[in-house]
């Protein structure tokens, strides 16, 4: 019988033995990324485990991530709220207030419009003010801004209206008559609002409040028309009785204040627009406040 030979059968090559070496490059590269996320927000206790872990994984005694404290200055959630406030910083510099990125435009544009249209009601303001100090009368009027707009208030320290009566006084004439050239001359719309003290007396005249501020306000509107010229198309007039009082009514001399009539420039700006006309006035004027305090306790040292 012939002798059986007895071959040995040979291993067939492995040819996707590269794909161990692939996966392990896809597992370094994946610890890698983690290692990077982790120390954008460095928590120490979870930075120590993570080293740990990481350690005893890979069978080192000795790891070579030493330390516990992030390469960068500060941890990653402050560096990315500074680069967030720095990025809307650049979009609106001027404002206290972060607003959506989505927005940023339409909230900067409102912010122009209102800056715009305050520094044009304190031109007529200082127009106001100087025709009124050439003729004595400017102690009879007190000016603020608003959301409404420019509110010039005819108060009566100088007996602007007599007790229970519509009537101007002589002086309450000369102060609408010098205010007329200026409002005739500027395109906004005015509203004159009537208004009576908190007097709990029923007046002489009238049958309430209501009757008796209209009448003052009506009064006042039809000098500005007659008189002084302004369009009536331009005027309107609102009542308000006792309702609105200027200053608190438990103050001394409020009620002499408090009886007044309100000529309005109105603004013409939407309603947003208008508050913030309102919020920039009052920033501004507690600015320059703070700012002759400080001159003035400088002077006092002095």
């Amino acid at each position: 019988m012939p002798r059986k030979r007895h071959e040995e059968e040979e291993e067939p090559e492995n040819h996707e033995r590269w794909l161990v070496t692939y996966a392990d490059m896809l597992t370094l590269l994946m610890v890698l990324f983690i290692v990077m996320f982790a120390m954008s927000n460095v928590d120490e206790k979870k930075y120590n485990a993570l080293r740990s872990g990481l350690s005893d994984g890979f069978g080192q005694t000795t790891s070579y991530m030493k330390g516990s404290s992030s390469i960068l200055d500060e941890d990653g959630s402050s560096v990315m709220s500074e680069l967030n406030t720095q990025a809307f910083s650049r979009v609106s510099p001027t404002k206290d207030a972060i607003v959506p990125a989505a927005s940023s435009a339409e909230q900067e544009k409102r912010y122009d419009a209102a800056r715009a249209e305050l520094d044009r009601l304190e031109k007529i303001r200082r127009q106001i003010v100087t025709a009124l100090r050439e003729h004595g009368l400017a102690r009879d009027v007190e000016t603020t801004i608003d959301d409404r707009g420019l509110v010039v208030s005819l108060v009566s320290r100088h007996v602007v209206f007599p007790n229970d009566v519509a009537t101007l006084s002589p002086r309450g004439q000369q102060v609408v008559d010098v205010l007329s050239p200026v409002l005739r001359d500027i395109p906004n719309d005015l509203r004159i609002d009537g208004h009576t003290n908190q007097v709990k007396v029923h007046p002489a005249f009238y049958a309430t409040d209501w009757d008796l501020s209209a009448a003052r306000a009506v009064t006042v509107l039809r000098r500005l028309n007659e008189v002084g010229g302004v369009p009536d198309h331009r005027l309107s007039m609102s009542a308000f009785g006792h309702e609105r009082p200027l200053i608190d009514p438990s103050r001394p001399g409020s009620q002499a204040v408090n009886k007044r009539v309100d000529i309005i420039v109105l603004s013409g700006l939407d309603q947003p627009t208008r508050d913030l006309v309102e919020q920039l006035a009052h920033a501004d004027a507690t600015s320059t406040d703070a700012s002759m305090d400080t001159s003035t306790e400088g002077s006092a040292h002095q």
